[in-house]
């Protein structure tokens, strides 16, 4: 019974395999595109001003419902634009980051503005902190500096190694 099904099958496999035309092999032309279809994705801020990027970030760190997902995310897109993003924002920030009560966030936001002021540290870095001061002192921050994450933590004598002479 198995082989008489077997040959059949096989059977048929070849007289469907010699009977086969080939298929016409069509040309497909691609349709031109635009070439910046991908800006599509940037929606209405392409020509947003300054000022309006700031009351922008400004309006949705004073949220009073913003949750640690969202300031987390509001970070990460400031830090991967190319800029410094203005006090009034870092403000804002700042007490997003009281409000979710998260201060190893406020911090390394600290950091990461101090990181983007780049060879113009000596400049811009000082501004901000004058600016920022009386936020920090009222929500109870300290700089990186003060905490000590401007200095190698790997440089710093081991106080359980023995003083050799």
């Amino acid at each position: 019974m198995f082989n008489s099904v077997a040959t059949r099958l096989t059977a048929a496999a070849v007289k469907f395999s010699v009977h086969r035309r080939p298929f016409a092999r069509k040309v497909v032309v691609p349709k031109e595109e635009p070439h910046t279809h991908f800006r599509t994705n940037l929606k209405h801020y392409d020509s947003e001003t300054d000022l309006e990027f700031d009351c922008r970030y400004e309006a949705y760190f004073n949220r009073t419902d913003i949750d640690g997902w969202e300031v987390r995310h509001a970070m990460n897109e400031l830090s991967g634009m190319d800029m410094v993003p203005d006090t009034k924002i870092i403000i804002a920030a700042l007490h997003a980051c009281r409000r979710i009560n998260d201060y190893a966030v406020a911090i390394r936001f600290l950091e990461t503005v101090k990181f983007k002021c780049a060879d113009k540290v000596h400049v811009i870095w000082p501004y901000v902190l004058q600016e920022i001061r009386p936020t920090l002192h009222g929500l109870g921050l300290e700089t990186p500096e003060e905490l000590g994450y401007d200095k190698p933590e790997l440089m710093m004598p081991d106080i359980y190694e023995y003083p050799t002479k």
